[in-house]
């Protein structure tokens, strides 16, 4: 009889106030990103994790951002609100529910309406009423898709909204997952994140991701904490350790599989690692490099394919490199090797996906048809598994 699994006392619900232990930049001067390594320390707690799960982390909101919403409003920020969606047992002041609680980002269509309800100036009116017509819908997912709440109490000053008003079109602030680029049988104690920090221009105004940025600038390392939690996860390296594994992960992307290597090289794994790597530039993007090249030496990753997009006048990604290795790739998948893949799920995933499926149709020389169906056997089998973002 297996011993019961201990339940950690943090969650989702009652996450853990955890210190910043490391914030190091993984780019090289020069690079067009800006892309970190965190280290969060567990320590006083007793979370526990495995390769392939990944931590919720709840940020706060900018706290310009925050103050130019209630000045927008007229208010102190002091007024009691009590939005509908947090269910709470008493009211909390606007400042707290604007830093802590609301997303102020993704206004929508009902925040349009109202405002067009509350206008008091005939031209906001008339730009209002254009936007909420029946076959104006495209142009007005366009517009609300560039503007967050404090462009809208900008561009529409004469509609006057009270705080209360202003917080029941609100969304709850979320917690953002990043998957865990450490193993826990290096790190008990600690989990490490490949965090790309957002940046970016809509409405001729700067706009920041807000957990990326919470972590690289508001966070500050041994002082500050964070409510983090940790994401059960199915994504993970194979548990038969003389498995080959072929794992796909550009950019952050890589970050699991970080992981999963230190995890297999602990235990003593017997089956090979291929690890294909992409990002724009090799002498700024390389993310982790003397460490991949430290297992290359050793002998722990059989192969590492780099994928570079900027470095050629053509551009090269990871399903270009995997492609130029289809009669071998096909020889790991064939004798029973699994297939990872991390990272962008609206391109990357989506052609490494088309590229795996036409490898196996040519290489095992059968129909699309049949490739199809021997791809689907794979992920029923937990051979070809995703994290995609």
């Amino acid at each position: 009889m297996s011993a019961p699994v201990a339940i950690s006392v943090f969650s989702k619900e009652n996450p853990f106030h955890a210190k910043l232990a490391e914030n190091r930049l993984l780019n090289k001067p020069g690079s067009a990103k800006e892309t970190r390594h965190f280290i969060v320390s567990l320590e006083g707690s007793d979370l526990t994790y495995k390769a392939g799960d990944s931590l919720g982390v709840f940020p706060t909101n900018r706290p310009g951002d925050v103050a130019e919403i209630i000045e927008r409003l007229g208010a102190s920020g002091d007024e009691l609100v009590s939005p509908a969606m947090l269910k709470l047992a008493a009211p909390i002041t606007l400042r707290e529910a604007l830093s802590q609680r609301l997303a102020l980002s993704g206004p929508t269509a009902k925040l349009v309406n109202t405002l067009l309800a509350k206008t008091t100036d005939a031209a906001e009116q008339a730009r209002l009423s254009e936007l909420v017509k029946p076959e104006a819908k495209e142009a007005l997912a366009g517009f609300l898709d560039e503007r967050e709440y404090t462009d809208l109490l900008a561009e529409f000053p004469h509609a006057k909204l009270t705080p209360q008003e202003l917080v029941d079109h609100q969304r709850k602030l979320m917690p953002r997952l990043y998957s865990i680029a450490s193993s826990a049988k290096l790190y008990p104690r600690e989990i490490h994140l490949t965090v790309a920090v957002v940046r970016y221009t809509t409405n001729h105004r700067e706009r920041l991701g807000v957990c990326s940025t919470f972590l690289a600038e508001r966070m500050l390392v041994g002082e500050t904490f964070a409510p983090v939690f940790v994401s059960d996860s199915h994504f993970g390296p194979p548990e038969d350790p003389t498995k080959d594994a072929i794992m796909v992960g550009p950019g952050t992307g890589i970050a699991p599989f970080r992981a999963f290597v230190q995890d297999r090289v602990a235990t003593g794994a017997t089956g090979r690692n291929w690890v294909f790597f992409g990002d724009q530039k090799s002498k700024t993007d390389y993310l982790y490099q003397e460490e991949w090249e430290n297992y290359l030496v050793k002998g722990q990753v059989s192969r590492l394919d780099l994928a570079w997009s900027r470095d050629q006048g053509e551009k090269v990604y990871v399903q270009d490199k995997m492609r130029a290795s289809a009669a071998e790739l096909w020889t790991w998948i064939k004798n029973g090797g699994y297939f990872f893949v991390c990272g962008d799920a609206k391109r990357m995933a989506k052609d490494v996906d088309q590229a795996l499926h036409e490898i196996i149709a040519e290489q095992g020389a059968m129909p699309i048809e049949q490739a199809k169906d021997y791809v689907k056997q794979m992920k029923k089998d937990k051979r070809y598994q995703r994290d995609v973002y």
